[in-house]
């Protein structure tokens, strides 16, 4: 018990930043939509850049990423504990994501199989593609490399369930 609450706390941690505020429409296991609102209070916009802020290219990125992985997790059934990038390809940033601006995402799935998906996507504010990119995704429990970290999985997943039902009211 204590050692699933160390990793939990570890990974919860790493997920600092919520890059996704509510989920616009979703169809199952083919394509969905988001939005993340950029406020002046983002704990990063003080460092990136003081006199101009913006959302750091590699967040709208992750924002991408994040709704992607919800996709994958209602579709599966919130199958998997785990979900991260393994590969962006034809990145594009076209413009930036200052505070006041609704950051779209728009994530269409060209596969979604047990342990793999892919997905091209876009970000845009307002009529404008701020950027683009083509990515896969990796699931897993990390049971699967030990058993022990079952509890661990569990509890991930009744965290991310609520955390769907706050971006899908």
């Amino acid at each position: 018990m204590l050692e699933n609450q160390l990793i939990i706390n570890k990974i919860t941690r790493t997920m600092k930043y919520t890059l996704i505020d509510k989920v616009i429409s979703i169809e199952s296991g083919k394509e969905i939509t988001t939005v993340k609102n950029v406020s002046l209070a983002e704990e990063y916009l003080g460092d990136h850049f003081p006199a101009f802020p913006v959302v750091p290219g590699v967040f709208l990125l992750q924002g991408m990423v994040d709704s992607a992985s919800w996709l994958v997790r209602e579709a599966q059934n919130f199958a998997n504990s785990m979900i991260t990038l393994e590969m962006a390809r034809n990145v594009r940033y076209k413009s930036f994501a200052a505070p006041g601006m609704q950051v779209q995402y728009h994530l269409v799935a060209k596969s979604i199989d047990e342990n793999t998906s892919v997905f091209k996507g876009v970000g845009t504010c307002g009529d404008e593609a701020i950027v683009e990119a083509k990515i896969n995704l990796k699931h897993f429990n990390l049971a699967d490399t030990n058993k022990l970290l079952a509890g661990a999985d569990a509890e991930i997943v009744e965290n991310m369930k609520k955390r769907w039902k706050l971006l899908t009211q």
